[in-house]
């Protein structure tokens, strides 16, 4: 959704958003033809044949409420619009950094637990085990008195327990983690397009350093772009449709402060 929030589109009315968009970011094209039944519409496809540069020649569709499968020639019969130059979507890049942050999550979740100020007792019978259980669970849950058996007391008067890990702030890192998650993140909208800090510097930020990758998160975002105006030019050419798609927040351009110095809405 961040992804696909990056660019906004006009489209015709009876063309359904969510089939459009995640076709064309999960697949990474898909054709726009024209049917008897349902008029100019955008369909999933496969392709098919290769030209002089080893182009891909038609599409393939196939729907059931289409009669039989189309297979319309590109140029010709049909128009795609196409993400990248590769004909591929984005999927790789949301599944590398949706696999990073969820073994960091995974990671984090599992240093908390085993952070935990741990207890353990020495219990000469299964009988000693269940009162120690029920003792601790009567001081964890915050019980003002609790009484124990004198038979849990060791010889020399006192219980049967040690604390086990007891530095806790050594073996601390979901913190860092958590930190690390962030990164990936701000990693991720560089990619896609999306202004961030690309920094986890704690004191205060300057202009400069906020638009250090300002470069870097457009390279890609308008490659992308480029890409999509082309493909929707091919289509309004053919079809006489008006579709067109350009950047969602103030076209792509950087906006100004009062002192001149270039900063992204975001960090506003």
């Amino acid at each position: 959704m961040k992804a696909i929030s990056v660019f906004k589109w006009q489209i015709p009315d009876n063309w359904d958003i969510d089939y459009f968009l995640y076709n064309l970011y999960c697949r990474g094209y898909i054709a726009v033809v024209n049917t008897d039944k349902f008029g100019i519409i955008p369909q999933h496809c496969g392709l098919g044949g290769y030209g002089v540069f080893y182009e891909p020649t038609y599409a393939i569709i196939s729907n059931p409420l289409l009669s039989g499968i189309l297979m319309p020639k590109i140029g010709i019969q049909t128009e795609l619009i196409k993400l990248n130059h590769d004909y591929g979507g984005i999927l790789d890049i949301i599944n590398y950094y949706g696999d990073l942050m969820a073994l960091s999550a995974e990671t984090s979740g599992t240093n908390l637990l085993n952070c935990k100020l741990a207890y353990v007792f020495a219990a000469g019978s299964k009988a000693a085990a269940e009162s120690f259980k029920k003792l601790y669970d009567e001081v964890a849950s915050g019980e003002p008195m609790a009484v124990c058996d004198k038979a849990l007391m060791n010889e020399d008067g006192k219980l049967g327990v040690q604390m086990f890990n007891q530095n806790l702030q050594q073996t601390y890192i979901a913190g860092d983690i958590l930190s690390d998650m962030r990164k990936y993140e701000d990693e991720f909208l560089t990619m896609i397009g999306i202004p961030n800090a690309n920094t986890d510097k704690k004191e205060r930020l300057i202009t400069d350093e906020v638009n250090s990758n300002n470069i870097e998160v457009k390279c890609l975002a308008d490659e992308w772009l480029e890409n999509l105006q082309a493909s929707c030019n091919r289509v309004n050419a053919m079809f006489g449709t008006n579709i067109a798609v350009n950047y969602r927040f103030n076209d792509g351009k950087e906006v100004l402060s009062n002192e001149g110095n270039s900063i992204s809405t975001r960090t506003l």
